[in-house]
């Protein structure tokens, strides 16, 4: 077929996938005006900027977590270790710390690597030893967690309280608070700041990049991406490696603002953060994602999270939420998916 001929079809397909991007992100910015508005519509004093900081702060680390994992779905694969990989990123920074002496600035940089040491480990098994990434990521959530339980011996840790034995100096303890130290009339936490520094980041990698180009088109078709000759199982597991560094940096700034950690930390993110990329446009089939999607899939789920605790209707409720809100996200992609599929045809 001729250049001539395959033009046309090259940019109808490119016009297609434009027209579902808007329709999804229209719609993500629909229902979180809708839902927003009969929250405050209810309860009028959701409506003031101080609600709106403490809103901002709820959603960074699903968003921080989310960003990472769109990667990972981008490039066509899975991952559902990074709440573990969390949880032990801040039980090792905890122990280090607290009983191994070593300096909080050292001991942090060590617990990143701890999740960079995770997405890698995940990313070879994946795609050295041929294993679906669901499989070996469920592996890892069950591996890591018991991990944590070993290393934190299940004990809580708060440095704000350390050991009888244990003197921890005032400059690094200011420092390890001061990482998401509250600022500004509202109080509005730094660890907002860090999830829109990392979310550039990972846009300019996603979008503006490369890199970006290539995780969509292995994602999108990796058996073309092979014939084309790009390094497909470097990029997966530079994806992999990325979301466990990201788990681990979520779970560190967690533990600065909340300093409190606990042997089962991190666990309860799996589903949210799934559900924010889900929900943020990204497709199980992988190729498609965006990080404006996924701070809004974040977004959104921040919102029902405060309005329904706020309104306490009980705990049934946020959850049933929750899954009927993901899966009408899943549906709405399989919908597009199946209607271009239709139009290619």
């Amino acid at each position: 077929m001729s250049n001539v001929e395959t033009a046309p079809k090259q940019a109808g397909a490119a016009a297609n996938a434009g027209i579902d991007l808007a329709l999804r992100m229209g719609g993500l910015l629909l229902a979180i005006i809708v839902v927003a508005g009969v929250f405050i519509a209810i309860n009028p004093n959701l409506a003031n900027l101080n609600m709106g900081a403490s809103l901002l702060r709820s959603m960074s680390s699903v968003a921080i977590m989310a960003l990472g994992l769109t990667l990972v779905i981008v490039v066509g694969e899975i991952d559902l270790s990074f709440g573990a990989t969390y949880g032990l990123a801040v039980n090792a920074l905890a122990v280090m710390w607290l009983f191994g002496g070593i300096p909080v600035y050292l001991a942090i940089i060590l617990a990143v690597l701890v999740g960079t040491a995770v997405g890698l480990f995940n990313g070879l098994l994946v795609t050295r030893l041929n294993i679906p990434s669901f499989i070996v990521t469920l592996g890892s959530y069950n591996l890591l967690y018991g991990i944590s339980l070993w290393v934190s011996n299940t004990a809580t840790f708060n440095p704000a309280y350390p050991p009888p034995d244990v003197t921890i100096p005032d400059a690094e303890l200011d420092f390890f608070v001061g990482l998401t130290q509250s600022f500004g009339s509202f109080g509005l936490s730094l660890e907002v700041v860090w999830m829109f520094g990392i979310a550039l980041v990972v846009a300019f990698l996603l979008h503006r990049s490369l890199f970006g180009f290539r995780l969509m088109a292995i994602g999108g078709n990796t058996r073309a991406a092979e014939l084309a000759r790009l390094p497909v199982k470097r990029y997966k597991i530079l994806a992999f490696t990325l979301c466990g560094t990201l788990a681990a940096v979520a779970g560190i700034l967690d533990f600065s603002f909340i300093q409190t950690s606990q042997p089962n930390t991190g666990l309860s993110f799996t589903f949210p953060v799934f559900a924010a990329v889900i929900i943020g446009g990204a497709s199980l089939s992988g190729g498609k994602g965006t990080v404006i999607g996924t701070l809004g899939g974040a977004l959104l789920l921040a919102i029902l999270q405060l309005g329904l605790s706020i309104l306490s209707p009980g705990p049934h409720v946020q959850q049933i939420f929750l899954g009927a809100v993901t899966i009408g996200a899943v549906a709405l992609d399989l919908l597009l998916t199946s209607i271009r599929k239709r139009r290619a045809a």
